[in-house]
């Protein structure tokens, strides 16, 4: 029996994983993951698609190379982004920064290595610009631009990326100052790019196509790249709707051929998924350690041996994930995807972690208060597993919080065996860069 609508993950695979690496842990599902590449490869296109995944969802070696074999490039956030790409065996020439660093020193030469070595670099404000404008110009480099529109769309206000709060990209009030800075400078754009937030409505999504191709058509003649950034809505929870690829790419296809027919550019398109990509290959194991209320008008609490450390999304953005609730023996008690069986008010309770934080539950709003989930009562040493964290939880979360040490990340590999990502972290290595106070070193 599956513990979810797709995938292979079941309770006797949970219990297994749990006995052979301790809990908690992440346990991720290669068959989703690709499934996944897949189907964002086969999105329609008219001139090409190149698909990069943005590897800030998470960033595991054997993952990254998982998934680079199947015909992804990568996304990067940062210059260390990409040096541990390089590290895991990933090219720079398959790879793309976008960051909202400004690389100085030692920085500035590894980054001018890496754009030698044909990683793109995406200048995402007027000082980035600057500051690599005669290196592009004496080595003949083509530049990519981030362009901040003004308008933009997330799952929550935080993730979006694109209004006038956000900062990230040359805001089009800038582009002009930008381009006649880059005529002067000998400078070619032949890539643009607009990211506007993740997991967000897709017709916003569909609306920035047409927003993107005005730009490039109005600011940019040497383009022949239109990446119109990731954040494709993922469905995690049952009454949630995942965005439809095909029909995405079909809207995206159509725009550009009818954008070639009037001007006669043929433009490449490029996406940066990376929830899409993890975020339902991933299941966080954990086990029950205690169970608390808080009178007849209170909560009743489920506290597990992973919270906020291991999955910090509901806390930032007020996210939802499905929980199973399944008995050390093995049987599933409740899952996300069938509650029927339960009472929906005697059912309700609040899963916490146990770090000394109020804000450390599984169960909250995007106001941080609150809000018990119908699920089974489970027994102490009961496992309870968070579906939906392949991705922003084993790369984002606070794992030392607390001196909570890193956990353990499991792959399930196609044959249904499993193969250790990620050693769990121990506390020699969690203090190992503290120097005491009579180092005078």
């Amino acid at each position: 029996m599956l513990i979810s609508k797709e995938g292979r993950i079941t309770p006797e695979l949970v219990v297994k994983a749990a006995e052979l690496y301790s809990t908690p842990l992440y346990l991720y599902d290669e068959s989703i993951i690709l499934d996944r590449c897949r189907r964002v490869l086969e999105m329609p296109n008219a001139f090409g698609l190149k698909v990069r995944y943005a590897i800030k969802a998470n960033s595991n070696k054997a993952l990254l190379q998982l998934i680079t074999a199947q015909g992804l490039h990568l996304d990067l956030s940062s210059l260390n982004e990409g040096k541990r790409a390089f590290m895991a065996g990933v090219p720079y020439d398959r790879m793309m920064l976008t960051t909202q660093e400004v690389p100085l020193g030692e920085e500035r030469r590894d980054l001018e290595k890496m754009i030698l070595a044909g990683m793109k670099y995406n200048v995402c404000s007027l000082r980035q610009l600057k500051l690599v404008a005669d290196f592009a110009h004496e080595n003949n480099i083509a530049l990519s631009m981030r362009v901040h529109p003004g308008t933009g769309a997330g799952e929550s206000a935080t993730r979006n990326t694109g209004h006038d709060y956000s900062s990230f990209g040359v805001h089009l009030t800038d582009i002009d100052q930008a381009l006649d800075f880059a005529r002067k400078k000998g400078l070619v754009f032949d890539q643009i790019h607009v990211h506007i937030g993740s997991g967000g409505d897709p017709a916003e999504w569909r609306e920035n196509i047409d927003r993107e191709l005005g730009f490039v058509e109005k600011y940019f003649p040497d383009v022949k790249t239109i990446n119109f950034g990731g954040g494709f809505k993922e469905a995690r929870m049952p009454d949630e709707d995942a965005a439809d690829l095909q029909h995405l790419g079909a809207y995206a296809k159509r725009k550009l051929i009818e954008f070639y027919e009037r001007t006669n550019r043929k433009l490449m398109m490029e996406v940066e998924p990376g929830t899409f990509i993890m975020a339902n290959a991933g299941y966080l194991i954990t086990r029950v350690l205690d169970k608390k209320h808080t009178g007849a008008n209170g909560f009743h609490f489920i506290l597990l041996n992973g919270g906020m450390e291991t999955n910090s999304r509901p806390l930032l953005y007020g996210s939802r994930h499905p929980f199973y609730v399944i008995s050390k023996e093995g049987q599933l008690r409740s899952s996300e995807f069938d509650l029927s069986a339960l009472d929906t008010e005697k059912d309700r309770r609040v899963i916490v972690g146990k770090c000394c934080e109020s804000g450390d539950s599984q169960c909250l709003d995007e106001t941080g208060n609150v809000t018990p989930r119908l699920l089974a009562e489970p027994q102490l040493d009961d496992f309870i597993v968070i579906g939906g964290t392949g991705a922003y939880c084993s790369s984002m979360t606070p794992f030392n919080y607390n001196s909570a040490l890193q956990i353990a990340e499991v792959l399930l590999r196609e044959n249904n065996a499993f193969l250790l990502i990620r050693k769990r972290q121990t506390l020699e290595q969690l203090v190992e860069n503290e120097l005491p106070l009579s180092n005078n070193v």
